[in-house]
């Protein structure tokens, strides 16, 4: 399951359905508890679309270590971040339809 936090204003959320992943969008804050009650500890992915919520990166980890964190937005992570993010994209260089389409295939093979 991947959740997305965040607007997903360049549809990453819609690719990777198309790309037939169990996708769960949180409303509103990304915070310990709204992504506890969104499904965190069963998600394999946690994608960020806005760094507005990037404090969620280490909570996400502690909560759930084994979560792979994304982050899509043409925003800077921020530095205290970095190290607990494992992929960070910028959507003015990859398509919504590419990082879906890695993100699905990656997770089937292992990535």
């Amino acid at each position: 399951m991947i959740l997305i936090a965040g607007a997903d204003v360049d549809g990453l959320g819609d690719a990777l359905e198309s790309a037939g992943a169990n996708v769960v969008r949180l409303e509103g804050i990304a915070t310990r508890e709204s992504l506890s009650a969104a499904g965190l500890a069963d998600a394999d992915t946690l994608v960020l679309t806005e760094m507005d919520d990037a404090s969620a990166i280490p909570v996400a980890k502690e909560a759930n270590p084994d979560v792979r964190v994304v982050t899509y937005a043409p925003d800077s992570l921020p530095e205290f971040a970095r190290g607990q993010t494992d992929l960070a994209v910028d959507p003015a260089l990859l398509s919504a339809e590419v990082v879906a389409e890695e993100l699905v295939n990656g997770a089937a093979d292992g990535l």
